[in-house]
């Protein structure tokens, strides 16, 4: 038997796995790109408003280190430079997830061991993981391509390719980091912070030059994308980076994976102390999910402090673009442009707040699947003492982290602390809300519980790219956060507040009701 015998077997049941997930990464993340060539010929119409933009982008660090240098003014460079490295931060998480998924996820369930059972190689399950990532950037190239030939072909070949390459080489990372961990949380956060370390070199080496010509920049995977530079003159040799990089760790990844046994790891995890110091599920709970929290958090305070210092820079940027002044006025409230701003950033810090809570929730989830919840519940521990210990943290963590961003646009702008840090907390109604869908969906209807990706998916993508397009209300009120009001600058408005945390509260109540009286998954 070859060592990647079966691979075909595993692919089609990994993509059959995902086969809801997948499409919703895809989805969202090629519309955020097709949409923008559109947003940005309402924003900038002329050749001379474009060229004023690249000239405000280079005069200002801080634009530079947030989105990246612009190599163009065509509406194809611009969209490029304008969601670029977001996109292909979003193809990066998206990979990272689906090779845990699919390799250390596995091996940590014990399903694994029953699959290597039968006829299968020992390489097949790392290869048909890698491979369902590909199929995922393919698919995700294909369309932005597609979508964006009318643009320019090359360039938008050179886009898809850059996204689709970022994609893998964390795709291979995280096969790296799935052989040296035990635990799949651990594998996940530890690939999603080297994510944070690329955004972080990119972001200082773009601060410090206006051509990406910064070795921190070149330190950077998100880097090599803005420099492959379509739509502007490509730089086709940076593909081949990416493709030493994917090289590279995939024969390590198949290197460690052929020296461990199935369920073990090149780091092990250190026994604990032989008396139990853990007397509470709520204890077990934060010491389970303490990381995440910390990474969130410090993550959060830092966006505060770099969007709040954009703050006083935004108008001088928008200048007398009425198209942009609406989209941000639309996104943050009939205000003047600095409220509008703030409202917008604080809106956009909630959205992603979203996923932190999904999240949290799932991991009763991944605790309840992986067989861990039933030693836990077979003691003195009733199963909503089990489910409230990870909802705190979950809730309570979420309000947190939007607490310390309103602190870190304190810092970062020094004006209206107190508008600004209430303003991020009215976001927390809205978390709460898809929380609580998510709560339910687990409680309720387990199988299909990482559907509440797909629900902070679409909330994303209407709050993000729905005021761009002038999206109709009754598409913006399908979010929670349609409904919040625009903060600061607005006026305070507690109906819409309190009828979203009444219905978190509900549908958290019925999730839990749900997992009371329902079987549970061993």
């Amino acid at each position: 038997m070859t060592s990647l015998a079966g691979t075909g077997l595993l692919l089609r049941f990994h993509l059959r796995r995902d086969r809801l997930t997948i499409p919703v990464w895809v989805a969202v993340n090629a519309l955020m790109v097709l949409s923008m060539p559109t947003t940005l010929e309402g924003l900038y119409g002329t050749e001379a408003e474009r060229a004023d933009l690249l000239d405000q982008v280079a005069a200002n660090s801080s634009f530079r280190a947030l989105i990246g240098p612009a190599f163009g003014d065509s509406l194809g460079a611009l969209t490029a430079w304008r969601v670029g490295v977001y996109a292909g931060a979003l193809a990066a998480v998206m990979s990272l997830l689906i090779v845990v998924r699919h390799t250390r996820d596995e091996e940590e369930s014990g399903r694994q061991e029953l699959i290597s059972s039968g006829v299968v190689g020992r390489r097949a399950s790392l290869t048909a993981a890698l491979l369902t990532a590909a199929t995922a950037n393919a698919v995700l190239a294909l369309l932005v391509t597609a979508g964006l030939a009318g643009r320019g072909a090359a360039g938008a070949l050179a886009l898809g390719l850059g996204l689709a390459a970022v994609g893998m080489l964390f795709a291979t990372a995280a096969a790296v980091v799935a052989q040296l961990t035990e635990s799949a949380r651990l594998a996940r956060g530890l690939t999603a912070a080297v994510l944070g370390a690329a955004f972080v070199l990119r972001a200082a080496g773009d601060a410090a030059t206006t051509d990406g010509s910064s070795v921190l920049t070149w330190l950077s995977p998100l880097g090599w994308l803005s420099q492959v530079r379509p739509f502007a003159h490509e730089r086709w040799w940076v593909l081949a980076l990416f493709v030493a990089a994917v090289a590279v760790q995939g024969a390590l990844a198949y290197g460690l994976a052929g020296r461990r046994d199935v369920g073990m790891s090149f780091l092990p995890t250190r026994p604990g102390p032989a008396s139990g110091r853990l007397r509470t599920a709520g204890a077990l709970a934060w010491r389970l999910q303490r990381g995440a929290v910390l990474g969130w958090s410090v993550g959060f305070f830092l966006a505060g402090v770099v969007y709040g210092g954009l703050t006083d820079g935004v108008a001088d940027l928008v200048g007398d673009n009425e198209r942009a002044r609406e989209i941000f006025e639309r996104m943050g409230g009939q205000s003047g442009i600095t409220d509008a701003f703030l409202a917008s950033m604080t809106g956009m810090l909630g959205l992603v707040a979203a996923l932190y809570v999904v999240a949290a929730v799932l991991r009763l989830h991944g605790e309840e699947t992986s067989g861990r919840a039933e030693p836990v519940l077979a003691n003195a521990v009733g199963r909503l003492r089990w489910a409230a210990g990870h909802l705190v943290i979950a809730f309570g963590g979420s309000a947190l982290i939007m607490l310390l961003a309103g602190l870190g646009f304190a810092v970062g702008y020094g004006k209206e602390v107190g508008p600004v840090l209430g303003a991020c907390l009215v976001q927390v109604a809205g978390v709460w809300v898809v929380g609580g869908v998510t709560v339910l969906l687990y409680g309720v209807v387990p199988r299909v519980a990482p559907l509440a990706w797909a629900v902070a998916g679409a909330v994303l993508l209407i709050g993000w790219v729905g005021p761009a397009l002038d999206a109709p209300r009754a598409v913006l009120d399908v979010s929670p956060f349609g409904h919040l009001p625009k903060l600061p600058g607005g006026a305070m408005d507690w109906t819409p507040v309190l009828v979203l945390l009444a219905l978190a509260a509900a549908l958290v109540a019925g999730g839990l009701a749900g997992l009371r009286r329902r079987d549970l998954t061993t």
